[in-house]
């Protein structure tokens, strides 16, 4: 007989919606029952980043409903995730996108790979908060009150923390990743800016570039442990 794989065909974790994206697709997010979550973990606010979404989604399928602790939003952007763009329907980075007292209205440029150019144009949005995928993110982020929020993304191969959370230390440590506190490039109207002005400590887990069996080899027991609760006892 053939032995059962552990990360099973599908997701038994029932989500309840948050919010819509443009298309009208609902945003949905995990929870732990019967307790309220101290983290939150977050991927895939750009369409083109989606393999924190696999390697999370991995995670949840090897794993008992009792044994989640954390929040989990699998997409962010699926509108992006659908058409293969970083932005959502409306052409808009939702990571540039939030209220904060660097939002501009210029274009942002960005770039998905360490040492390529900054060049790729998108927009802000046509003000801080046009979106419903950030209106929805804020309004969850104000009921959860999370301790830590981690959001997963690629390819810059970085734990980004400029608080250097003892956690951070931790995770860039096992996945032999630097610590940086902040990406080397400006992020007006970022999640990350957001939080920090909402003193809401936010670590951005940039995947490196890697193929899929790579980052499960050294980036799943991470995940895991950040879903399970193993770095609760690090948070304030």
């Amino acid at each position: 007989m053939t032995e059962q794989n552990a990360e099973s065909g599908t997701l038994d974790f029932k989500p309840r919606p948050f919010g819509n994206s443009v298309r009208g697709i609902p945003l949905e997010i995990y929870e732990p029952i019967g307790s309220k979550p101290s983290m939150l973990i977050i991927s895939a606010i750009h369409g083109d980043e989606n393999l924190g979404s696999v390697l999370i989604s991995e995670c949840l399928r090897s794993m008992q409903s009792q044994d989640l602790y954390a929040a989990v939003i699998l997409s962010m952007n699926p509108d992006g995730i659908l058409a293969g763009t970083r932005g959502n329907s409306n052409g808009v980075d939702l990571n540039r996108n939030y209220p904060t007292d660097n939002w501009k209205p210029d274009p942002v440029y960005y770039r998905n790979r360490p040492g390529e150019p900054q060049n790729i144009a998108l927009s802000p949005g046509k003000r801080p908060g046009s979106e419903p995928e950030t209106m929805a993110l804020m309004e969850l982020m104000h009921a959860l009150k999370p301790y830590l929020v981690v959001s997963f993304h690629g390819f810059l191969a970085c734990i980004d923390d400029p608080l250097s959370l003892d956690i951070s230390k931790d995770i860039a440590g096992r996945t032999n990743m630097e610590l940086v506190p902040d990406v080397g490039y400006k992020t007006p109207g970022s999640f990350g800016s957001w939080c920090a002005e909402q003193d809401i400590p936010i670590i951005t887990y940039e995947l490196p570039s890697l193929g899929i069996a790579e980052l499960r080899k050294m980036h799943t027991p991470v995940i895991r442990d950040l879903l399970t609760g193993k770095y609760d006892s690090m948070l304030g």
